[in-house]
Parts: C-alpha cells; sequence; structure tokens
C-alpha cells in the first residue's frame, strides 16, 4: 500500500509539473512584458538565407585505370634486352623487351637473297617472253616462285615481330618481373602498363536511387591516402543490368588523374549529389522543440525593439550547424539565434547582434544514410 501510495503521489507531481510547462510554452508573454524589470531583453538575431541543399548518396569504390594491360611475350625464348624501368612512363609503340632472334634473322636473311634470285629470274623470263623466245608457261612458272618467296619472306619478318614487345598503349609501366636472360613463354607476366590519365570509378548503389542517377551527374570521391583532398568526377556509365542478389546498379564514374597520384586499386569514399535545390537555412541554435513540432523565433522589428512570434516550421536535411527549413520561415526573416530558452512570443526585445551567412555560400546536403559498399 506505501508503495502504491509513493507511485500515486510521484505521478501526480510530473501531471503538475508537466502542466506548469506546457502552460508557460504555450502562453504568449504580455506584450507590455520585458525581459528585466520592464527593460527589453538584448538578443543575437539571425538572418534566414536560401542556400543550396541536397540528399547525398554514399558508397565505396575501387579506382580503375583507364586502360590496363599484363604484358607478355607471343613465343617462348630467351629475353636479349630490356627496354624500360618500373615505374617508367611510355609510350604507344615504344619496345620494351627484345627477345632472341639469331635464328629468324639468319632464316630472314637467306629468304630475301632467295626473294631477290627469283625477281631477277622473272624479270629475265619476261624479257624473253616479250621477245618470244621463252614460253608464256615458263613466265608463270617463275611468277609462282616468287610469290613463294615473297610469302617466306613475311613469314619470317612475323616471326622476328613476335620477338619484339611493344608498349599497346602510352602509360605507366609497373614492377619488372623478368631479367635479362630468362626464358618467358606465351601468358607469363613481364610487367603491367596501366593508363592512370584517368581513373575509373566503379562502385555500387541500390536500386532505388536509379532513377535519380544519369551520366555527367557530379560525384566526389575521397581517400585515405590523401584524406583532406576531395577529388572531383562525374558519372560515365551505368550498368544496364541491376544485381539480382544485392539489388544494386554498378556506376562508373571518371575522375582526372594528370598528376598521377591515384593509383589503380585504391579504395574511394563516393558521394553524389542528388535533388539539389535552394531552401531558408538556419542554425540549429535556433530551434526549440515541443513534442513531435519544432518552432523558432521570429523578430518583428518595431522601431528600435522587436516583438516575439513563435513559429512552428518543418525541417529538412542538416548540414554541420545549419538546418534546411522546408516551411515556416523565408529568405530575409530575422530569427532569435542564441538564447531562445529565455524568450516567449509577444515578449519585445532589443536586437544586439546580427549575423548574415556569406552570399552565395553552398550548404550541402545531408548524406542520405545510404552506404552501399563495393
Amino acid at each position: 500500500m506505501r508503495r502504491a501510495a509513493f507511485l500515486i503521489a510521484v505521478l501526480v507531481a510530473f501531471a503538475v509539473m508537466t502542466s506548469i510547462v506546457a502552460f508557460r510554452v504555450l502562453t504568449p508573454e504580455p506584450q507590455t512584458r520585458g525581459g528585466w524589470g520592464g527593460r527589453t531583453m538584448p538578443v543575437a538575431a539571425h538572418t534566414v538565407r536560401d542556400q543550396n541543399f541536397a540528399d547525398i548518396v554514399e558508397a565505396l569504390g575501387t579506382a580503375r585505370a583507364d586502360e590496363t594491360v599484363t604484358i607478355t611475350a607471343r613465343v617462348s625464348d630467351t629475353i636479349s634486352a630490356l627496354n624500360f624501368d618500373s615505374g617508367q612512363r611510355v609510350e604507344a609503340g615504344d619496345i620494351l623487351v627484345e627477345l632472341t632472334d639469331t635464328e629468324e634473322a639468319a632464316g630472314l636473311a637467306e629468304a630475301r637473297a632467295t626473294l631477290r634470285e627469283s625477281q631477277s629470274e622473272y624479270d629475265r623470263v619476261n624479257g624473253l617472253v616479250e621477245r618470244g623466245i621463252a614460253s608464256r608457261q615458263r613466265l608463270d612458272e617463275v611468277s609462282a616462285t616468287v610469290s613463294r618467296a615473297r610469302a617466306r619472306v613475311s613469314s619470317l619478318e612475323a616471326q622476328l615481330a613476335d620477338r619484339i614487345v611493344r608498349a599497346p598503349f602510352s602509360g605507366i609501366v609497373g614492377l619488372r618481373e623478368v631479367s635479362v636472360g630468362g626464358l618467358v613463354r606465351p601468358g607469363d607476366a613481364i610487367t603491367s602498363l596501366d593508363d592512370t590519365r584517368v581513373i575509373k570509378l566503379d562502385f555500387t548503389v541500390p536500386e532505388r536511387f536509379l532513377a535519380s542517377l544519369r551520366p555527367g551527374l557530379p560525384v566526389q570521391a575521397v581517400t585515405s591516402a590523401y584524406p583532406d583532398e576531395v577529388f572531383a568526377g562525374s558519372i560515365a556509365q551505368i550498368d544496364s543490368r541491376i544485381d539480382p542478389v544485392t539489388r544494386a546498379v554498378t556506376v562508373r564514374a571518371e575522375i582526372a588523374n594528370d598528376d598521377a597520384r591515384l593509383l589503380p586499386g585504391q579504395l574511394m569514399a563516393v558521394e553524389i549529389e542528388r535533388d539539389v535545390r535552394r531552401s531558408p537555412s538556419i542554425p540549429g541554435s535556433a530551434i526549440t522543440r515541443y513534442l513531435d513540432d519544432s518552432f523558432v523565433f521570429v523578430l518583428i522589428e518595431e522601431g528600435e525593439v522587436a516583438r516575439i512570434e513563435r513559429r512552428r516550421v518543418e525541417l529538412g536535411r542538416r548540414e554541420g550547424s545549419m538546418v534546411e527549413v522546408i516551411n515556416g520561415v523565408e529568405d530575409g526573416e530575422l530569427i532569435v539565434r542564441d538564447g531562445v530558452h529565455r524568450v516567449r512570443e509577444g515578449m519585445r526585445v532589443s536586437i544586439t547582434d546580427r549575423s548574415e551567412p556569406a552570399t552565395g555560400s553552398p550548404t550541402a546536403g545531408v548524406a542520405a544514410s545510404q552506404t552501399s559498399p563495393q
């Protein structure tokens, strides 16, 4: 019984305190009342300004080279010369590796000599045919010999070309995996070649954001290697299929990398701005809350003083100390910035300090609380 009586007393006391607080919050102050003993209370004001807000989709992506290839040989033979160093920049067509070609070079020299002899014989017989001394059949036989000799030369030239490994495009070679004198076979890795002037960043985005994605949409990416720098790029392609398991679509962005600081394989955090808009913004310190509603105190200037008007607001995204206002206040209005717990509706106050955001300063939106791992 004592415990029940104690609980009832506590509940009654709580109800009385709640009623007093609600009465003070919801009841306007008398118009003649000031801050201290009839004097106007000084307050700090903030001018509401429209700024840029956006929802942000976050994801994790993997950096890839614009073009990449593993350099290998087409034939089996020993290496006679290496014409690159690890990490060197090469141009398309540069000779990277030369394989031993002594036997093929000798065979090519013999085949070229045979071609010259066959061509001379053809020229001699052709002259005889024109004078009616040799038959047309003899000329055809010599012509066939010339064709066979020419084909033999072309075949040996192709074999020699296979023993010279060239860079297929301009880029930076990776670590050298072979040495002079080593035997290489088709498929053996000699080095890698990457064109990193543009970095392709692949990441996945949940399918519910698909409608807001399009090629050309700007993205921002950061990496732990350069934590204080943001790399800007844009969406280049969107995959034609959605993964039926993860229900996510793969998106590829391109980022300029002329300074070659970004390397293939790096993990990067990506942010995509969607639904960019301009809305009024207010400091978070200007907001008061009662139950599920949010309020601000608007200042209505009346000469040297200002009257307080309590107004309900609908809030949107938050960025740092600034909050987006969807409905309730407009650009150019004055609100109480600090000390909102000391003022009441209808109170007259004096403005001692005014703050205003820099003209045109953008305010990015808050992340949409969606991280899609790569």
